[in-house]
């Protein structure tokens, strides 16, 4: 997530919106596409074994004892009551002998039904019960399974026995306060005939969509199928394998174009005020296809639908945008592919997500930036025919690899998807521009890290440390752009005890490589770091280096709050540009009234 330094606060506390998921693949190949683009995926990628999961706090879900692995999604948007009737198929892997319930999480879904799922066409009730209301973290489902699944110890990492293994299906509704959702009115988007909906699942809002083990530790894959009343265009974080299947019964009812677990709904119109003529038709439906091969966190899944169109940026990209913008968003981002290329030779490792398309949001989208895969969500304000913004584009692509690939394990260790992908940015626009523009947005970011360290409190603040204690507490208020920027700090800290750029960046390669497919936390990290230069010691460090790693204090910067332990030196010199241009404008409005100057471009000349 990109959240603009001067909209922080705004930005960290404002409604949180949706994510979603579906259907499993073949376990032994991985192959996808959307047009041109095609990518292969090694199967032992994906089949991480994990033998100790974090303890996550933000979450009621029982992933410790069974996990999701695979998720399928149908979704049926209603405009006019401003809801999503929701299906989704878990297929469910015990990690533990005697697993008897699955348990989910939830927050303001009604839950209509659960199933066991034992063929295609064959599925049987199960009880369930939704427990009572947390305020944070919401209503744990539980679900009682028939028979307890089990893992035999023996063989955690071989395939799983068919008594570890069970499909279930939900049935399901969400509210109209659901705080993944937000539908817009047609008077609140660029071309004001048609209303349009977002998700925004990060952090622990996927589960006011869909119930699921709302944690990042846990990763799967997803299909899905999206029904939307015609003209609107769904996409989500995936990969789009179909589109445009008329469906309703309205048309006819087609059987290729149905939702199968969701029933089709009068209710289902598009809002059609007087001042909306070319709304025709409304009581036709579309479906879309979806389907998403690589494992994400649940926070990645995203959702949307308006009146939209899309532009090629290259064989791999595009940009959708509303009719009144796309022509704008198409020139703004003409540059992605350099980007996506930058950050493949950077991380040494290809772009494993098939497609990075971009959607330009209407004007009240909360971010800069969200990192979805496959089609990251950005502010239209980015739009400013200069392409002068596009750093928010290098940041979400950073996200690919740091973030996306490899994701922090719970939300207390989030400085390691922000503060490296921050890394990976600036390296990018570094890497695209030259060293002295490298070192000037270091020190800028160390400036955004001091302000915003004092501004909340400095070390009586625990969420200006960079790992969190998140017990008892809303993941959303912790955020800030500390653990951006301090995170990004720590990383230079390491770069420059191990010699510079050089060295360090094959360690970047190297944790990437560790780690992808997986997740992370903090001493994962640090065992990582210090493993690495301990098997390279002789090639990459002299003495000096190798004494200064044993002096890291890594208790006080994961754990301490306020201001690093150190001290980070950078090349200052366009820094002082611009801090000696400011102070000839200081000068020149001390001594001349401003009120009766002749304009900004007569005042630089003067100065």
């Amino acid at each position: 997530m990109y959240i603009a330094h001067s909209a922080a606060r705004l930005a960290a506390q404002t409604q949180k919106l949706n994510r979603f998921s579906f259907r499993s693949l073949n376990p032994t190949s991985f192959r996808v596409s959307r047009n041109r683009s095609t990518t292969s995926f090694p199967p032992s990628s994906f089949l991480k074994s994990v033998t100790t999961m974090a303890h996550d706090p933000t979450t009621q879900s029982n992933y410790q004892d069974i996990k999701v692995n695979h998720l399928s999604f149908e979704f049926d948007v209603d405009f006019k009551s401003k809801i999503v009737e929701g299906y989704v198929e878990l297929q469910a892997q015990a990690l533990k002998e005697a697993v008897s319930e699955l348990v989910l999480d939830t927050r303001d879904l009604t839950i209509l039904s659960a199933s066991l799922i034992s063929s295609p066409t064959e599925s049987s009730p199960l009880r369930f019960e939704l427990g009572t209301k947390d305020p944070i973290l919401g209503s744990p489902l539980k679900i009682l399974l028939p028979s307890p699944l089990s893992l035999p110890a023996s063989s955690p990492s071989a395939a799983p026995p068919p008594s570890a293994l069970a499909s279930v299906g939900i049935r399901f509704r969400t509210s109209p306060n659901s705080s993944a959702l937000q539908f817009m009115n047609p008077e609140q988007t660029k071309g004001g005939l048609y209303p349009f909906l977002f998700s925004q699942c990060e952090t622990i809002h996927a589960r006011s969509l869909v119930p699921c083990q709302d944690t990042p530790v846990i990763k799967s894959t997803y299909d899905a199928l999206v029904r939307v009343p015609r003209p609107l265009q769904a996409l989500m974080s995936a990969l789009l394998v179909e589109e445009g299947k008329r469906g309703g019964h309205h048309d006819g009812g087609a059987t290729d174009a149905s939702l199968p677990h969701v029933d089709d709904l009068d209710s289902k119109l598009l809002p059609s005020p007087s001042s909306s003529p070319t709304i025709t038709d409304p009581s036709k439906v579309v479906i879309y296809r979806f389907r998403q091969p690589v494992p994400i966190p649940i926070y990645l899944l995203a959702l949307a639908a308006g009146r939209l169109e899309s532009r090629e940026l290259g064989s791999r990209s595009c940009v959708w945008a509303e009719p009144e913008t796309v022509e704008a968003a198409a020139f703004e981002f003409a540059e992605t592919a350099k980007f996506l290329e930058a950050g493949e030779k950077l991380a040494n490792t290809p772009y494993v997500w098939g497609r990075y398309d971009l959607l330009v949001m209407p004007p009240s989208f909360p971010y800069g930036g969200m990192e979805n895969p496959c089609v990251t969500f950005v502010t239209p304000t980015l739009l400013v025919g200069d392409r002068s913004l596009t750093n928010v584009i290098a940041h979400e692509i950073s996200h690919s690899w740091t973030g996306n690939l490899v994701t922090n394990a719970t939300w207390e260790h989030f400085w390691l998807n922000e503060g490296w992908t921050r890394l990976l940015e600036t390296k990018i626009l570094g890497a695209l521009s030259n060293p002295a523009t490298l070192q000037f947005l270091w020190v800028r970011s160390a400036m955004t890290m001091k302000a915003e360290i004092d501004r909340l409190g400095g070390a009586s603040n625990p969420f200006t440390q960079l790992e969190w204690d998140l017990q008892g507490k809303d993941p959303d208020d912790a955020f800030s752009s500390v653990p951006y920027e301090k995170g990004l700090y720590f990383l230079l800290y390491l770069q420059g005890l191990v010699g510079g750029a050089e060295v360090f960046d094959r360690f970047v390669q190297h944790y990437i490589a560790t780690f992808k497919f997986a997740t992370v936390t903090s001493d994962q990290f640090k065992d990582c770091f210090l493993e690495f230069f301990a098997k390279n010691r002789a090639e990459l460090l002299d003495e000096d280096k190798k004494a200064k790693l044993e002096s890291i204090d890594w208790q006080a910067w994961l754990r301490k709050p306020g201001m690093p332990p150190a001290v980070n030196v950078y090349d200052e010199s366009l820094v002082r540009q611009c801090f000696d241009l400011a102070q000839k404008w200081f000068e020149y409005a001390q001594a001349v009234d401003l009120s009766s100057s002749p304009s900004p471009a007569a005042a630089s000349a003067e100065a």
